[in-house]
């Protein structure tokens, strides 16, 4: 039974030194705060904050790359689990995990005292953010909104989630091939993919997967960045 009040935290960090430390760190506010799950990896990450379903989740910068897209909003999933993200540098590697849904960002050399802080501030709500990278995300969200209203192709290819644009890519790389060769290349079943496609068809107006296929083909400086 989770005691009313208290904030429960999971850790996602590759180097077990780093979780060991922030571990005590946190463990030491009990019975206000407490690691409830540890992760090193992305995949372990998902799997257990889909069982935990933390208050709030500390990840490390390089976890949350481009390679890992999905990670941050994989994390939060559509619950109320807020993500806040560990940056080692001074650099602005962490503005994409905002982007994608993190409430935060708290640099490994910031003080215990402010790391805290953090923790409780995201989870009431609130965003923690230094001001210049407040300025650098409001005119990078300014700029594509801009484009996307004068773009109707990249706006519904925005509106795919990830593992939709997982099935996308398949399908441009496999364009002859067949729902159980697709289902298996994306390790999951006919049933799931016809699921995919058909949000996909909606989502982007066309009929078909030919029709799907010369949609990506006409729109792959869209869809480059992410295939």
């Amino acid at each position: 039974m989770v005691q009313k009040g208290r904030i429960r935290v999971m850790l996602v960090d590759a180097h077990l030194m780093v979780l060991c430390g922030l571990q005590r760190l946190i463990d030491d506010e009990k019975p206000e705060l407490e690691v409830v799950a540890i992760a090193t990896d992305v995949a372990g990450a998902l799997e257990l904050a889909a069982a935990a379903k933390p208050d709030v989740v500390l990840v490390d910068v390089e976890l949350a790359t481009d390679k890992n897209a999905s990670l941050v909003p994989g994390l939060i999933n559509g619950g109320n689990t807020r993500v806040l993200v560990l940056n080692g540098a001074r650099d602005a590697k962490h503005e994409l995990a905002i982007l994608r849904g993190a409430c935060g960002v708290i640099h490994k050399d910031d003080t215990p005292e402010r790391l805290i802080q953090a923790i409780r501030k995201v989870h009431e709500g609130q965003l923690w953010l230094d001001r210049s990278t407040t300025g650098r995300l409001f005119v990078e969200l300014s700029r594509q909104s801009s484009q996307a209203a004068h773009d109707p192709a990249k706006r519904k290819l925005d509106s795919l989630t990830e593992r939709e644009h997982d099935v996308v890519r398949s399908l441009a790389r496999q364009p002859g091939a067949d729902n159980k060769t697709l289902a298996s290349t994306l390790h999951i079943g006919e049933h799931t993919l016809r699921n995919h496609l058909s949000r996909i068809y909606d989502k982007l107006g066309v009929p078909n997967r030919l029709e799907l296929y010369v949609f990506v083909q006409r729109h792959v400086e869209h869809v480059q960045p992410r295939f």
